[in-house]
């Protein structure tokens, strides 16, 4: 359940950072920082550590502040938050929704 917990709260505050209004301000506008600050599956591997090190201040979910969690929880979020922001968008399910013209004609 912990990690159940730990990835829902991963995945709300990488939409947060990426998407969110309150945040177009302080977001990078070029560079390397505009990509991360732009891709979930980036920022989301920078939230799973963040919230590693918030572990021991939360009960929600307790995690030791370890260098293999960094890189483990690091990885989960980011996994998780790039896979979530695929299935789910502001319409609800993308399941078989095109993105651009990259689908193949037979």
């Amino acid at each position: 359940m912990e990690l159940l917990t730990f990835i829902l709260a991963a995945y709300g505050l990488t939409q947060i950072l990426v998407y969110g209004k309150i945040f177009n301000r302080v977001r990078p506008k070029k560079g390397r920082l505009k990509d991360m600050a732009t891709c979930p599956m980036c920022m989301g591997f920078h939230v799973g550590w963040f919230l590693m090190l918030l572990s021991p201040f939360t009960e929600l979910f307790n995690f030791d502040v370890t260098v293999a969690n960094f890189f483990l929880l690091g990885w989960v979020s980011s996994g998780t938050s790039y896979i979530f922001n695929m299935v789910f968008g502001d319409s609800g399910l993308q399941i078989g929704v095109e993105h651009g013209s990259e689908h193949l004609d037979s």
